[in-house]
C-alpha cells in the first residue's frame, strides 16, 4: 500500500470514529433528555396527585355539607324543629320519653324484649311516648349508620307515625340489626331493602326518593344536637314523667309494665 493510501485509510478511519462519537454522544444526550423529562413528568404527576388529595381532605364531608342544608322536618314530627316523635295521645299528661341510638345493641336488646309493651300502653292511654334519638355511636365507633337509620326514621315517619313505629321495630328486631361495630346502616340500599319488609313502607316511592335524596339528613343531626342538649350519656335512657325508669334493658316486659305502673302509683 502506497503511503498516500495509507494515510487516506488512516484519515477515513479516524472520520468514521468521530462520527460515531457523534451518533453516541446525541443517543446518550437524548437519552439523558428522556430520563429527566421522564422524571419531571412523575414529579408533575406525584404533586397533582398529592394536590387532588390536598383539595379531597380539605373538601367537607357529606354529613358536614348536610348540616349547612334547609331542615326540612318529616310530617308527624312534633316539637321545635320536630325533635320529637310522638306517639299515642299527644294531650295524655303522662309522658314516657325514650333516648334511643339506632346502633345500640343494648337499644335493640330492650325494643326486643318490652317494645310491644312500650307501644300497648301508649295505645290505651297509659302515657305518650316522645322519641329522641342520638347518633353518639357513630363517632364513638366511627361511621355514620345512626345518622343514615335516623334520617331514615325520618322519611318512614313523614308516611305516617305507624310507619314509623313498623320501620322502628324491624330495624331493632333480633333478625336484623346489626352488631354496633358493623356499620350496615351506613346503606341506603340496605335501610331501603329492610323497608321492603315492612307493609307500610313496601314499594313506598316517596319514602325511598327521600332516603336516596337526603332529605331529612339535616332533620337527623338537629335531632342529634337536642338528644345532646338534653344531656343524655347512654342508651337506652327512659324517662317517665321526667322520672327515669332505671336498668330497663335488663327486664322483661312484665317488669317493664310494673314499674310504670309503680311510678304512677298504680297498682
Amino acid at each position: 500500500m502506497s503511503q498516500r493510501n495509507s494515510i487516506a485509510a488512516k484519515s477515513a478511519a479516524r472520520e468514521r470514529l468521530r462520527a460515531e462519537r457523534e451518533r453516541q454522544a446525541k443517543k446518550d444526550k437524548a437519552k439523558r433528555q428522556f430520563i429527566v423529562g421522564g422524571a419531571v413528568v412523575a414529579v408533575l404527576a406525584i404533586a397533582v396527585g398529592i394536590g387532588v388529595a390536598v383539595v379531597k381532605m380539605n373538601q367537607p364531608s357529606y354529613w358536614a355539607k348536610a348540616a349547612n342544608q334547609p331542615l326540612v322536618q318529616p310530617a308527624n314530627s312534633s316539637g321545635k324543629n320536630g325533635t320529637s316523635i310522638v306517639i299515642g295521645n299527644a294531650s295524655n299528661k303522662h309522658v314516657l320519653k325514650v333516648y334511643e341510638d339506632m346502633r345500640c345493641p343494648v337499644c335493640a336488646q330492650f325494643e326486643q324484649t318490652s317494645g310491644a309493651s312500650v307501644q300497648k300502653l301508649a295505645a290505651n292511654g297509659t302515657y305518650q311516648i316522645s322519641y329522641t334519638m342520638g347518633t353518639f355511636l357513630d363517632g364513638n365507633l366511627k361511621g355514620t349508620g345512626s345518622k343514615n337509620a335516623l334520617a331514615a326514621l325520618g322519611a318512614a315517619l313523614n308516611v305516617s307515625k305507624d310507619a314509623f313505629v313498623e320501620y322502628h321495630t324491624l330495624l331493632y328486631s333480633a333478625k336484623y340489626h346489626p352488631v354496633e361495630t358493623t356499620d350496615t346502616f351506613s346503606s341506603n340500599k340496605k335501610l331501603i331493602e329492610l323497608a321492603q319488609k315492612t307493609k307500610l313502607l313496601k314499594d313506598n316511592k316517596t319514602f325511598q326518593n327521600a332516603v336516596n335524596k337526603g332529605t331529612y339528613d339535616k332533620w337527623a343531626l338537629t335531632m342529634s344536637k337536642q338528644f345532646d342538649s338534653d344531656g343524655i350519656t347512654g342508651t337506652p335512657t327512659v324517662k317517665l314523667d321526667g322520672k327515669a325508669i332505671a336498668n330497663v334493658q335488663s327486664m322483661t316486659a312484665a317488669q317493664f309494665e310494673s314499674a310504670v305502673n309503680t311510678q304512677l302509683g298504680k297498682k
